[in-house]
C-alpha cells in the first residue's frame, strides 16, 4: 500500500535529524514506500470551501547537512491525499487553532494525525485534570488570592503557562522564594490566559519520564534527567536521556488513560511522568520516539505508522 502523505511542520532545515520525531516518521513513510509532501502551516489555505496548500515534494534520508530536499511547490487539495500529519511546534495560539478547524474540513476522509478537532479540544494541560488521581495538586487560574493560598497550602511549587510548550518559562517556587510576586508580572504581561501552579515533586531530581502511547497503547518510555541546578529536564534545556521501563504505577496510568486517547483519535501522544504522578499530556507534537528507539530497540516510527496505515485501511 502506497500513501500519499502531506506532513505540516516547520521549517526542515534546523532540524535536529537524530532527535526529531517527525523526521523519523518521514523515513519510515520512504522506507515504506509513502510518497511525501511538505507545506508549513503558513501555506493552508481554504479556498471556496476546499482546503489546499502550497506544498513540495520531499526526499528525507539520514545524512547530515544534506537530510531533505524538496521538488518544486505547487497546490494540493487536502482532500485528495490520503494522511496528513499535523507536527507544527506549538505554542498552541489561535493560529494553530485556526490550522485545526481548516483540517477538520477534510478528515477523516483525508486522515489527519492527531484529529484536529480533538487536538484543539484537548489542550494539553488541560486535559490531563480529567483523569482523577492521577495529577499532583494542581490549580489553573489568574486568580491571585487562590495562587496565594495553593503556596501556602504547599509551600514549595511550580508555576508554568497553561499553553507553553518544551519547557519554557516553567519556574520551581520554594518556600521563601520572594520572586513570586515578579514572576506572576512577567507571566501575565507576557500571555493572557491562566498559569499553571502545581506541586513541585523533588522526584523530579531523579528524571521526568516520557511515555509514548500509539492509539492508547504505551510502547516505550525516555527517563529525562534535569542538569544540576535546573528545574526543568527537556532535553533541548540539557536533560540527560536515560534508559526506562514502566513501573507498575506508570502503567496504571496508561491503562487509565488509553481508551480515551484512543476514542478520540489522538493516534501518537506522549505522557510526562514524574515519581508516581502524570504531570503533562502532549498531543500537538510529540517528542522522543528516536531516543526511545535507540535504548530499546523498539522502532516506534514503524508502531506509530502501523497504526496509520491499520486507520487508512479501515476507515476507523
Amino acid at each position: 500500500m502506497s500513501l500519499t502523505v502531506a506532513i505540516q511542520m516547520d521549517s526542515l532545515e534546523g532540524i535536529d535529524i537524530d532527535a526529531d520525531s517527525t523526521f523519523a516518521l518521514a523515513l519510515e513513510a520512504t522506507a515504506r514506500g509513502h510518497s511525501l509532501l511538505h507545506y508549513l502551516p503558513r501555506a493552508l489555505s481554504l479556498r471556496e470551501g476546499r482546503v489546499v496548500a502550497q506544498a513540495h515534494p520531499l526526499d528525507v534520508r539520514r545524512a547530515y547537512n544534506n537530510h531533505f530536499s524538496l521538488g518544486e511547490a505547487r497546490t494540493i487539495d487536502l482532500n485528495d491525499v490520503d494522511v496528513v500529519l499535523m507536527r507544527q511546534d506549538p505554542p498552541f495560539d489561535m493560529a494553530y487553532i485556526t490550522a485545526t478547524h481548516l483540517l477538520e474540513r477534510i478528515h477523516p476522509n483525508t486522515l489527519v494525525v492527531n484529529d484536529p478537532a480533538h487536538v484543539r479540544n484537548a489542550p494539553e494541560k488541560l486535559f490531563v485534570t480529567e483523569f482523577e488521581g492521577l495529577m499532583p495538586p494542581t490549580l489553573i487560574t489568574l486568580d491571585r488570592s487562590e495562587i496565594d493560598a495553593f503556596r501556602a497550602r504547599h509551600e514549595d511549587i511550580i508555576i508554568k503557562p497553561l499553553y507553553g510548550n518544551g519547557g519554557t518559562g516553567v519556574f520551581h517556587i520554594s518556600k521563601g522564594d520572594e520572586n513570586l510576586n515578579a514572576l506572576l508580572e512577567l507571566l501575565t504581561d507576557l500571555y493572557r490566559e491562566p498559569v499553571v501552579v502545581q506541586l513541585y515533586l523533588p522526584e523530579v531530581r531523579a528524571g521526568d519520564k516520557r511515555i509514548i502511547l500509539v492509539d492508547g497503547e504505551a510502547v516505550g518510555a525516555v527517563n529525562r534527567v534535569p542538569p544540576e541546578g535546573e528545574a526543568r529536564s527537556n532535553l533541548h534545556v540539557g536533560g540527560k536521556a536515560e534508559a526506562a521501563a514502566l513501573t507498575p504505577r506508570e502503567q496504571e496510568i496508561c491503562t487509565a488513560i488509553g481508551p480515551a486517547l484512543k476514542k478520540r483519535g489522538l493516534i501518537f501522544t506522549g505522557i510526562d511522568v514524574i515519581g508516581d504522578w502524570l504531570t503533562e499530556l502532549n498531543v500537538t507534537s510529540p517528542t522522543g520516539i528516536q531516543e526511545i528507539s535507540r535504548f530499546d530497540g523498539n522502532d516506534l516510527a514503524a508502531a506509530i505508522w502501523d497504526a496509520i496505515e491499520s486507520k487508512t485501511l479501515t476507515g476507523t
